[in-house]
């Protein structure tokens, strides 16, 4: 049946429409930051959502979990997307945009951001926001005291580097150590399904502890080096910012290294029983 001119004129007047709603107040500038935040809440509903769906249809062990496990089930799901994309995200930023180059660039390196670096904070900061409200909810299932301290400072941080502009490069560099996050869930999915003396838990355990030196250790000593060398300029930002660019990462990096122990010491029992 043909379609009234009309009608194709209703339709297109309604497409310009949604375009300069897009285009004049989601994508504008100062709403970018809040667009990304609830763009970053939306996605974590739709992988939540996914991984119950695929989950029921594809994993066998799945259905024979309680409530609260297939909850946790869900919401690792939710958390390796999330951290796939902030690992990405972070690395490009850090290693290969030329946006914090300190030779391609003028001006302080603590000041810089893009729509992009903006867009990519806020995504996280609404997984933040979403994961810090089920932990509250099904405390202490989803994670206890320690999940807690580091959740708030991560998000007081990344919220504060989003909405000012400054340390964007240092939020994104604690960032990178979220590639440390589908190994670890991997780990309590592997023990979940009775896969524990499994070669892939092993392999698994490996991949932490390999993941977990470079990107939560070597790379926040590397953090505090970057901080030494552009100490003037890191100066420069408000006192709020310079608290945070000397608080947050040393201490993540104190929880780091206590984290790191407790892998050391589980590796080296799972090796035992194998030898």
């Amino acid at each position: 049946m043909a379609v009234s001119t009309e009608t194709v004129m209703a339709i297109k007047t309604y497409q310009n429409q949604a375009e300069a709603l897009v285009k004049n107040y989601l994508l504008a500038d100062p709403f970018i930051p809040y667009t990304s935040v609830l763009g970053g809440i939306f996605a974590c509903k739709v992988a939540y959502d996914l991984t119950q769906l695929i989950s029921t249809f594809y994993i066998k062990a799945y259905n024979g979990l309680t409530k609260l496990q297939r909850i946790e089930w869900n919401n690792r799901g939710m958390s390796t997307i999330h951290a796939i994309f902030i690992t990405a995200m972070s690395l490009y930023f850090v290693f290969w945009s030329d946006l914090f180059s300190d030779q391609r660039h003028t001006g302080l390196v603590t000041l810089r951001s893009s729509q992009l670096s903006i867009v990519g904070l806020g995504v996280s900061i609404g997984y933040f926001f979403v994961d810090f409200g089920m932990i509250f909810l099904y405390y202490p299932t989803l994670g206890g005291k320690e999940y807690v301290i580091h959740h708030s400072l991560s998000t007081i941080a990344v919220a504060y580097s989003m909405l000012s502009g400054e340390l964007q490069l240092y939020t994104y560099m604690c960032l990178i150590s979220e590639v440390t996050t589908p190994e670890i869930n991997m780990r309590w999915y592997l023990d979940t399904a009775g896969l524990k003396r499994s070669a892939a838990y092993l392999i698994n355990g490996l991949a932490i502890f390999l993941a977990w030196l470079m990107a939560r250790i070597l790379l926040f000593l590397y953090l505090f080096y970057h901080i030494y060398l552009h100490y003037d300029q890191v100066i420069q930002m408000s006192l709020f910012g310079c608290l945070l660019t000397f608080l947050v990462p040393a201490v993540l990096f104190i929880m780091n290294l206590m984290w790191f122990g407790k892998i050391i010491k589980g590796l080296k029992k799972a090796l035992a029983k194998r030898l």
